[in-house]
């Protein structure tokens, strides 16, 4: 996914406050971004945050085989990561140009310049070396990456702690830190690289530039200095030709800026180990085990329960009674469940007419039903000798045309017509015998 490009007005936008010596966040031409450092809960994690740009540095160490060509040297690794959660322009498949560019100059600026004491990583000549490694990884990008990854990465390394180690023959033995304290790095120097962002050919200067502001720049010139003003590197990009005043004048701000950041770090370094030794929070040490509910370990509070009765009955005589009582769920029958308090339903007005017009119906199938049973009896008296064709042929059916519904009437011969029929002609035989006999 590729970032949002700048729109013209905004090009021009940005180029035209430039000129006027004025940049969106209320800065001067010389001003930094504000710089906090904070620490982690092991040794060598370190988060610089500079202005929005965030980033994290994490120094971890390993035993390894010494290259050939310096058997009693340690080795530097330094690696940059730019995920996408740090800006959208990132790609987390490949490694970009801006990633290999960040990882040159973070190389040039702290393994070429010599800041470490490389040798002191040596265990065994030509056997065992410890390998410092450097990961720093960009949480968010509001520009000058380089700046803050610089100041993360060698915050980290003053903050790191390696294990001791202890040889007895062929045999190397690696204390933890429980068994023998760690032994802090032996750094000489602390360069840091301070950017500065170059403008309609070099013609106005800036110094930290932000993100937009570094769209819309010609030039990026990166100074890496110490305190003691040496400068330790130069990087020039962008294909702008620089003259020998603009980079004095460069290294001057950045001799300036590079003490205060030096000072920065170094008053961070000694809060830290203040709190640490006093045991206070440091960093994130909010995580720790004994803060936790499934710690083993925890604060004691005591209670006074010795009248606890007495007071719970006092609070209860002096509670004034609750001013609304709500009545118990009536439970129409046992093991059914009752929301509310049992009242009607008020909502369905459309459902009370649909239940008026269903009884309508009803009664009116009822009664046309009724009439015409009344008139199928009356045939059936007429004509009590016919079957079931008969009865099939008085099937009605009645449909209304808005519902489209078909109701279907199957009449039911009663039971009384046979017996009549039948006992008015044997009525008429006990007649017809009592006239014979009388005769």
């Amino acid at each position: 996914m590729k970032d949002t490009p700048l729109s013209n007005c905004e090009r021009d936008f940005l180029l035209k406050a430039i000129e006027e010596k004025k940049r969106l966040d209320g800065r001067q031409t010389y001003d930094y971004r504000k710089l906090k450092i904070t620490f982690g809960t092991d040794y060598g994690c370190c988060f610089v945050d500079l202005g929005k740009t965030r980033v994290m540095a994490q120094v971890s160490c390993e035993l390894v085989a010494p290259k050939e060509n310096r058997p009693n040297e340690g080795i530097m690794f330094f690696n940059i990561e730019l995920s996408p959660m740090a800006s959208p322009a990132f790609e987390q498949s490949r490694q970009s140009e801006l990633s290999v560019k960040l990882n040159r100059q973070l190389e040039r600026c702290l393994r070429n310049s010599k800041c470490i004491d490389t040798e002191s990583l040596c265990v065994a000549s030509g056997e065992k070396v410890w390998q410092i490694r450097t990961d720093v990884h960009v949480l968010n990008h509001d520009g000058n990456l380089m700046d803050a990854a610089s100041i993360a990465a060698i915050t980290a390394l003053r903050h790191f702690r390696r294990p001791d180690v202890s040889i007895q023959g062929d045999e190397v033995t690696v204390y933890s830190p429980e068994e023998r304290d760690p032994i802090p790095l032996s750094i000489y120097h602390m360069p840091i690289t301070v950017s500065f962002s170059f403008f309609q050919q070099g013609t106005y200067l800036l110094v930290d530039p932000s993100e937009q502001e570094e769209r819309v720049m010609d030039g990026l010139l990166i100074i890496a200095m110490n305190k003691h003003r040496e400068i330790c590197s130069i990087q020039s990009s962008g294909g702008i030709m620089l003259l020998k005043e603009q980079v004095m004048r460069c290294s001057k701000i950045a001799s300036v800026k590079v003490s205060e950041i030096t000072d920065l770090i170094e008053k961070a370094l000694e809060n830290d180990k203040t709190a640490r030794k006093a045991g206070g929070r440091c960093g994130y040490a909010e995580s720790i085990t004994q803060e936790r509910i499934t710690a083993l370990k925890m604060d004691e509070t005591p209670v006074e329960v010795t009248d606890v009765k007495e007071t719970a009955s006092d609070i209860i005589q002096k509670a004034e009674p609750s001013p609304h009582k709500v009545p118990s769920l009536v439970v129409p029958v046992p093991g059914v469940g009752q929301v509310g308090q049992g009242l009607k339903n008020t909502w369905g007005l459309e459902e009370e007419d649909d239940d008026d017009e269903e009884e309508e119906e009803e009664e009116d199938t009822n009664d046309n039903g009724s009439a015409e049973q009344e008139e199928d009896l009356t045939v059936m008296e007429e004509e009590p000798h016919k079957t079931g064709e008969s009865r099939e042929a008085n099937v009605v059916e009645l449909s209304d045309s808005e519902e489209e519904e078909v109701i279907i009437l199957h009449p039911e011969t009663p039971d009384r017509t046979p017996k009549n029929t039948g006992s008015t002609s044997h009525q008429k035989g006990a007649a017809k015998s009592k006239k014979r006999q009388k005769k």
